[in-house]
């Protein structure tokens, strides 16, 4: 089994993990943060790390393993980078929210929704998991989704005001969306008094959970990991856990 450096890289840290290690590391990222940042720094904090391969969780849209766009809360050079010459490893590269809802699926249809610096969003459809940029959309008063639930919405309106805004956004999206259930992430998650009926709360933890699982082999229940190049990924569950797991508890 290979062994994998994770690589969560959020507006405020850069956590970093890897196979057989327990903590993860936190490196500070931040407006100025780019690219090459990010590589130096995670290879000088992981220099007596043994792995054979990394997977990235990037805050953007990814299309053919590579980001397509520049983040909106980092720094520039994201796009042109070579992440496999920096790393000397093989790379595979997932919009964060996905990676963290790969980490975090209990089957069916799931809705992940990442409320931390921005707000991050993915749907897995009984195994595939599809990539989304919601965050960015109109929402009220001229204002996106993320200007509400983000942190930008939490500091401007406090928490009481930004909870029920979280409430209506997740009401809205799930009835748009036909899910199953909403799994919830992020560092403000937690801020959440109560969780709306058919609502879980993740583990941040689930990010890295997620970049394993981009290593994992091909199987029946899996198709090759070539679909995660078109954006898509494929958890493998069985029969079992489909079964069980199909329609989580609710809160």
């Amino acid at each position: 089994m290979s062994k994998v450096l994770v690589i969560d890289v959020g507006g405020t840290h850069i956590k970093v993990l890897a196979t057989g290690k327990k903590t993860a590391i936190k490196i500070a990222s931040g407006p100025d943060a780019t690219a090459a940042y990010m590589a130096e720094e995670v290879l000088a904090a992981t220099e007596s790390w043994q792995y054979d391969c990394v997977s990235i969780g990037f805050p953007g849209p990814v299309i053919g393993n590579h980001p397509a766009d520049e983040p909106h809360n980092l720094g520039s050079g994201w796009v042109d980078y070579d992440y496999e010459k920096a790393f000397g490893k093989p790379v595979r590269i997932l919009n964060d929210a996905a990676m963290q809802a790969l980490g975090s699926y209990k089957g069916g249809r799931m809705l992940f929704l990442g409320l931390g610096t921005g707000l991050g969003s993915a749907m897995i459809l009984d195994g595939a998991i599809a990539p989304m940029e919601l965050a960015h959309l109109p929402y009220r008063k001229g204002k996106t989704y993320e200007e509400y639930v983000g942190k930008e919405g939490l500091e401007r309106r406090g928490r009481k005001r930004w909870q029920r805004s979280v409430h209506d956004v997740i009401e809205r999206l799930r009835t748009a969306l036909l899910c199953e259930y909403v799994m919830l992430g992020g560092g403000n998650a937690k801020l959440l008094d109560k969780l709306p009926e058919g609502v879980l709360l993740g583990e941040n933890a689930n990010a890295f959970a997620g970049g394993f699982r981009l290593w994992d082999p091909p199987t029946k229940e899996a198709p090759p990991h070539a679909a995660i190049d078109a954006g898509r990924a494929h958890v493998r569950l069985s029969a079992a856990q489909k079964h069980q797991e199909a329609h989580p508890r609710k809160n």
